[in-house]
């Protein structure tokens, strides 16, 4: 972020007076901008020579948003506040534009919807992610963008936070014009042809766009009740639906008031503090406070993945997916021809829904080539280990790597809970090697753990950091232990619903305790769907060294050997029978037997109690990685869980909730 005092320079083109803003980076609407564009416009609108204003931002962007650090701050409230400065802007004297460039989102939005034309140039993007964030538009956008494109378009836009291109505006009303090469002289231009040929500026608050939806309310309904049966617990896409909906059905002043009554409410709710703490936090958690700011990232060209299997296939579809060259080393032709199917079905299935082109299908598997020999992996930059989660394989993967891979090329291991100290010593250069810690499936997922090793480079991390954006990743910045974050506090949240289990709460009302809390699915419900085989595997690789004194839950164990997989057998805590999760008796009779053996009488849980004690033991595992410094930031742990785990955003993450518990 800039130091920068933000900026307002009015320039004159004939009778148009072109404002510009400059604020680093993205142009935010602070206190301190908001009142320099207000004392711009009282300049301009004394003026009599001025016909016409022009508003542009220096820089790559349009204003991208309002200040988020100086919500629920005195500076939020301070003179001017946005709805008074977009007021103010559409009572103008004379017509305004937005010059449009880069992204109008949030409040750069609503500063343009207050404006009587926008011009955009064609890269551009608009939107309104304030949902993103448990709000909604406050200062006119649910009022101002229903009257240019139409109420459902304006729902989707508000209620989905995602923005369309400058195309689409222009398509829908939102856009006036779009700009051939500079917004800022395209938008002059189109304002000074107005002012020319007499052309009154459009009427302000129109209703003609809200006529068919105020006739026939149906179509706006059905759409929003799409919308409110895929919030998925959170309340600000309902906000959003009555606003819109107040939009269409009160006059312009009573919705306005509506409006921004809803946002002062959802901008004190707990919901919009935990996402904007999130929001936060993820700008946070790549930062490492004893690498230097200066150092910069290795380049990286050309990417080695080892391992074509589903992780293999995952990580190597990601890195296509962003641009990059990748090469799939597997050790024979039949597990590379195996491995390049995966690849391609999962990108046909993309084509199938729509969210995929056939050539971009083309384009990405153009990128990816294969190999079965170490050799061809000499002129990456970056490669990816992705094979067994075994120390001796891994080990001996990277001494191989060692003979092969050109200085200065960065080796990554995807290790899930192994030793990275260890695997970067096999190497003989560990210096050069960072754990990378996909999610699968790894080209969607959007966590990626950076593990750094007792000796791995500062400009490797740096590198891995900034690698991790180009293909859209969350990165969060981790050290050395089992399991490092995620899977660590997970392990320990898995115990504690085993301990549950075994004392009297039934593996369904421990589920349906955790989808009450949000949770997309409930653990057991997600350990069926990875496959019990796999925990089992890691269980028994710690059988020699676990404690014999700690208590150990067997049920797992049993189901396995059982032959009760998880859905890969059609049955594991649950039957799947019948394609869907169901309630087994096998399951609920083996957890009694265990029970029994082990002299448990078995109590009742309420669901309250089950998501305290499961909420308690992730905080509590979270303190201790602080506390090891395993983690650098309570805020990491946050992003960690809900961008890999499902723990949901609308609480903030288990460390924001256990210290924000209201």
């Amino acid at each position: 972020m800039s130091n920068r005092q933000p900026s307002v320079a009015i320039t004159r083109e004939g009778a148009v007076a072109l404002i510009t803003l400059d604020n680093p980076p993205v142009n935010a609407l602070s206190a301190a901008l908001r009142s320099a564009l207000h004392e711009a416009l009282l300049d301009a609108s004394q003026d009599r020579t001025v016909q016409g204003i022009v508003i542009a931002c220096a820089g790559t962007t349009f204003v991208a948003g309002a200040d988020m650090s100086e919500f629920g701050t005195p500076k939020q409230l301070q003179f001017p506040i946005l709805p008074d400065l977009c007021n103010a802007i559409e009572a103008s004297r004379v017509p305004v534009c937005a010059a449009i460039h880069g992204n109008a989102l949030g409040g750069g939005l609503e500063l343009a919807l207050a404006c009587h034309y926008r011009v955009a140039e064609q890269k551009a993007k608009l939107g309104m992610p304030e949902v993103l964030h448990g709000l909604i538009p406050g200062a006119g956008g649910t009022v101002r963008l229903p009257r240019l494109v139409g109420p459902e378009k304006a729902l989707d836009m508000i209620a989905s936070g995602s923005p369309i291109g400058a195309a689409d505006a222009l398509a829908c009303g939102l856009a006036d014009a779009l700009a051939e090469g500079d917004a800022a002289a395209t938008a002059v231009r189109f304002l000074q042809e107005r002012i020319e040929a007499g052309t009154p500026a459009p009427v302000s608050r129109r209703d003609d766009r809200l006529a068919a939806t105020r006739s026939d309310p149906s179509g706006f309904e059905k759409r929003a009740a799409d919308i409110a049966g895929k919030a998925r617990g959170l309340t600000a896409p309902l906000a959003a639906i009555e606003a819109v909906r107040n939009a269409v059905d009160l006059p312009a002043d009573e919705a306005l008031a509506a409006e921004r009554k809803i946002f002062l409410e959802r901008l004190a709710s707990a919901e919009s503090r935990a996402l904007r703490h999130l929001f936060f936090a993820e700008r946070e958690a790549a930062k490492v406070d004893d690498i230097a700011k200066d150092t910069k990232a290795r380049p990286i060209a050309a990417i080695g993945v080892i391992g074509a299997g589903t992780m293999g296939g995952g990580i190597a579809m990601a890195f296509a997916n962003a641009g990059f060259p990748v090469i799939i080393l597997e050790m024979t032709d039949e597990a590379l021809k195996r491995g390049f199917g995966l690849i391609e079905k999962t990108y046909a299935a993309s084509v199938s829904r729509g969210s995929l082109s056939e050539a971009a299908m083309s384009e990405r598997m153009a990128r990816l080539t294969g190999s079965t020999d170490y050799a061809g992996l000499a002129g990456c930059d970056l490669i990816v280990e992705a094979v067994f989660e075994d120390m001796a394989v891994k080990r001996e993967v990277f001494g191989r790597l060692a003979a092969v891979a050109k200085p200065g090329a960065i080796l990554a291991t995807n290790t899930s809970y192994l030793d990275v100290n260890e695997i970067a010593a096999a190497s003989g250069r560990p210096g050069d090697v960072v754990g990378l810690h996909f999610f699968s499936p790894a080209h969607v997922m959007k966590l990626l753990e950076i593990v750094r090793g007792a000796q791995t480079a500062p400009d490797v991390v740096v590198t891995a950091v900034s690698l991790a954006r180009r293909i859209g990743k969350v990165p969060v910045v981790v050290g050395v232990c089992h399991g490092f974050v995620g899977n660590r506090i997970y392990s320990a949240y898995r115990r504690e619903a085993e301990y549950l289990m075994e004392d009297g709460a039934s593996p369904y009302e421990i589920d349906a305790a955790l989808v009450g809390l949000g949770m997309p699915m409930g653990l057991f419900a997600v350990t069926d769907l990875s496959g019990l085989d796999i925990s089992y595997a890691m269980r028994r690789s710690l059988d020699a060294t676990r404690d014999p004194n700690e208590r150990y839950v067997r049920i797992a164990d049993r189901l396995v050997e059982a032959g009760r997989l998880g859905r890969k057998t059609g049955a594991g805590y649950y039957s799947y029978a019948n394609g869907k999760p169901e309630p087994d008796p096998f399951t609920l009779d083996l957890v009694a037997a265990e029970r029994a053996e082990r002299g448990i009488v078995p109590r009742t849980f309420s669901p309250g109690e089950i998501r305290e004690r499961l909420l308690a033991t992730m905080a509590r595992e979270g303190e201790a990685i602080l506390a090891e410094k395993i983690a650098q930031r309570a805020s990491d742990i946050d992003v960690v869980m809900v961008n890999g785990y499902g723990f949901p955003k609308a609480k903030g993450g288990p460390m924001w909730l256990a210290r924000n518990p209201g």
